[in-house]
């Protein structure tokens, strides 16, 4: 889709994830981690970036580059909920970061800023020491010290409800700041260990838009008095949609290349009519306006024969003869109209070959977003409220095949996601995708068997019902439980297991589950198969945690146990019948199982739409139909995934460097709310369990980062299992810049250094960036 939808709908006051929502294949972004020191272990490795890299000698002093972004930003306020990528984007260039990524997505200290940081006291308190850097100052002469953390800390803490936050992860964890033997040592003291403290303070805002709620609330919307980066805010024009930065004269670091740098607003429709005309120089693009990109470079060594794309270029030597023919005949009407199109398609090939030729001053530079695109299933109500039916699903989708279509066209690599917390590369990875299963026909088949969904079922018109829902076509069931209600789909099984850590980490022999909501109760579990299917998962969550000593996916897992309980798989025995059988569906009590599939409509979202026709095709060789719904791009979001008006749908979320914080919001277990509606935090497929919640939690709170890594991965392998999202290929990340300009482009998972932005000089080769 051609726009960045914004966070909204509820969410709880733990955090407001600090990214937006991706929905097709254009970047979003700031946004979602391991930690450790377990290198040894295969994580992956992620696509290189690409920028053009070039070392400061070889990069000439000043000048001007123009950045496309998204829009113009509505707050320069990062931690407030109206912060989009733009803001993030700008507070990158002139505000204190104190932990920045590297290019596999890991945390490293920005020593612009840190001179060091670290945990000095784990007992009986967390406290982390921060050593600033002596020479960083703001640009009012200030230096950057205590007082600027303890402001920031009151302002975010959620203490004071006149702060209008939306981002209170960690911060809530402080116990107290204090100023060490100087401004420039600050302690942190944790009233609950924090595993992610390394994101807290980063971007860091002078104590002046802080201290207050009414500067932090109105104060930094439109300007930043006080900067302390390689730029500095110069002016936001509104009418001209751009915010123009120039360098920091108080910059204590290397100075910037470029004396201005322009982050322009231009719709993703309009990039390439901007980079034609001259007024972008850095723009990402969608997959069609980096094949034109590609086009003008071939299109140059053609020696003025007739451009090989573009207008008029599918016309064959028959068609060209034939419109000859018909504008020189003796038909005066039909060689007027004849004439007329003629002229259309040389003024249409007269301006295309225009462009072409401005184009051919631009490369693309390509890598993968750390970001994944999912199909979502809305497990509240309906036949995907079953675990079997999503089971089914997801085992029916071939990832590979999904990725290759979007990626392999772009020579990029086209090796689906194996985890849903952390992308290849990352510490926290590792693919845990065999807690599922991989694509498999018969079992997916013989899954919807054991949920009552079969072919004679489509056509018995009476009998009684099995487990399972009823299919709606909307993604609503009128018979949807009641808040709070128990049900047996959206992952509720799984959760009664998932009540239990430590120990062995198992439910009881005679599967009695102890409610922690239940003042110490003990209650049966929904059914023996439930609580015989939530031991399955826990083996696989279990064996994938432990390893099998390569460190990378286990080959010999197996969700079916020899008791033939059902897990990723249908029982043993179990048939896998013919949807033929059915005129082609599978069905209940004479109703065919039919799905609602969500999918923008824009212009810039023709991928996740071939994408979703995929998907439709191989749910239908199982019986499942699909009723495809394309709606705007500007109601996709609010109207449609936010709101849970779908049954199926594609979004993407990027990928960070603290998954225990940033992740555990979308994989929230939804709970009641005060007003009797379901509170999901950002879990829009409403799929959750007790179990992931805990693992999340027990996570950010581990110190030990290979124990918290471990943690995550078996959180990871209970969102597989629970099959309530399925990742399904890396984003692709298509930027357009102009020859000669080095250090920018495709960043991957890197944040961007700024100040080494710029031109190369003339006669200057490419160097390695220092």
């Amino acid at each position: 889709m051609s726009q960045v939808e914004a966070l909204r709908g509820r969410t709880c006051s733990r955090k407001l994830r600090s990214v937006a929502l991706l929905t097709s294949g254009v970047l979003a972004l700031p946004v979602l981690a391991g930690c450790g020191s377990g290198d040894d272990e295969d994580t992956g490795k992620p696509v290189a970036q690409d920028i053009a890299p070039a070392g400061r000698d070889k990069t000439a002093d000043g000048g001007t580059v123009r950045w496309a972004v998204d829009s113009v930003p509505a707050t320069l306020n990062a931690f407030q909920a109206d912060a989009d990528a733009t803001t993030s984007r700008i507070a990158g260039a002139v505000l204190p970061a104190l932990f920045v990524l590297d290019e596999n997505g890991r945390p490293e200290r920005n020593p612009d800023y840190l001179e060091s940081a670290e945990i000095v006291e784990r007992e009986p308190k967390q406290v982390v020491l921060y050593k600033l850097n002596q020479q960083a100052v703001w640009s009012d002469g200030r230096e950057i010290g205590a007082p600027d953390f303890l402001a920031q800390w009151r302002a975010l803490s959620g203490k004071d409800s006149a702060y209008w936050t939306a981002r209170n992860a960690g911060y809530e964890r402080i116990e107290r700041i204090e100023r060490g033997k100087d401004d420039l040592e600050v302690k942190v003291t944790f009233a609950k260990p924090y595993a992610d403290w390394r994101a807290l303070f980063t971007p860091l805002y002078p104590k002046e838009v802080t201290a207050t709620p009414a500067a932090f609330n109105d104060g930094a919307r439109a300007r930043l008095a006080r900067t302390a980066g390689p730029f500095t805010v110069k002016k936001i024009d509104r009418k001209a949609a751009a915010t123009t930065l120039v360098r920091n004269p108080r910059w204590w670091g290397r100075q910037a290349k470029l004396d201005t740098l322009v982050f322009a607003a231009v719709p993703r429709e309009g990039r390439v009519t901007a980079l034609t005309s001259g007024t972008l120089d850095v723009a990402d693009v969608d997959r069609s306006a980096a094949e034109r990109i590609s086009y003008a470079a071939k299109d140059a060594g053609r020696g003025g024969r007739p451009l090989a794309h573009g207008p008029g270029s599918d016309i064959t030597p028959s068609a060209a003869l034939r419109s000859w023919a018909q504008a020189y005949g003796s038909d005066e009407n039909l060689a007027e109209t004849a004439r007329a199109a003629r002229e259309r398609t040389a003024k249409a090939q007269a301006q295309y070959a225009a462009e072409q030729s401005v184009l051919r001053r631009f490369q693309v530079r390509k890598s993968l977003e750390p970001a994944y695109t999912q199909l979502a299933m809305n497990g509240e109500s309906g036949p995907l409220s079953d675990d079997r039916v999503r089971r089914a699903v997801a085992r029916a989708i071939d990832r590979k095949e999904l990725a290759e279509t979007v990626l392999t066209p772009l020579g990029l690599p086209a090796d689906p996601p194996g985890s849903h917390v952390a992308l290849a590369g990352q510490r926290a990875y590792s693919d845990n995708s065999g807690a599922l299963g991989d694509q498999n026909t018969q079992e997916a088949q013989a899954l919807l068997a054991d949920a009552g969904w079969t072919p004679d079922g489509a056509l018995k018109t009476s009998g009684p019902a099995k487990a399972g829902g009823e299919a709606t076509g909307s993604g609503k069931n009128k018979d949807a439980q009641k808040p709070g209600q128990k049900s047996s789909g959206a992952g509720d099984s799984a959760s009664d297991e998932g009540l239990y850590i430590g120990g062995d980490d198992k439910p009881p022999a005679d599967a009695r589950l102890r409610d922690p909501a239940a003042s110490g109760r003990h209650v049966l579990a929904p059914a023996p198969a439930a609580a015989l299917q939530s031991l399955v998962i826990e083996r696989q969550a279990r064996s994938l945690s432990e390893g099998d000593g390569t460190g990378g996916r286990r080959t010999d897992i197996t969700a079916r146990e020899d008791d033939g309980t059902a897990g990723a798989y249908a029982p043993r025995g179990t048939a896998a019948p013919d949807p033929a059988s059915a005129g082609g569906a599978v069905g209940k009590n004479g109703k065919p199982l039919s799905l609602r599939f969500v999918l923008p409509s824009g212009p810039g979202s023709e991928v996740v739409r071939t994408v979703g026709e995929k998907i439709s095709e191989m749910l239908r060789r199982i019986g499942i139909r699909t009723e495809i719904s394309k709606v705007s791009d500007d109601s996709y979001f609010t109207d449609h995934i936010a709101s849970g008006d779908f049954d199926l749908a594609l979004y993407s979320w990027p990928a960070s460097a603290y998954p225990a914080t940033d992740a555990r919001p979308i994989y929230a277990k939804p709970r009641p709310a005060s007003d009797g509606s379901l509170l999901v935090e950002q879990n829009y497929t409403r799929v959750g369990t007790d179990h992931i919640d805990q693992l999340f939690d027990h996570a950010a709170g581990e110190l030990d980062e290979d124990a918290a890594r471990d943690l995550m991965r078996r959180a990871d392998a209970r969102i597989w299992a629970a099959a309530g999202s399925i990742p399904l290929y890396q984003r692709p990340e298509l930027v357009a810049v102009r020859s000669g300009l080095v250090n920018v482009g495709a960043f991957g998972f890197a944040t961007p250094v700024y100040q080494d932005i710029g031109f190369k000089k003339a006669g200057a080769e490419g160097a390695a960036a220092q």
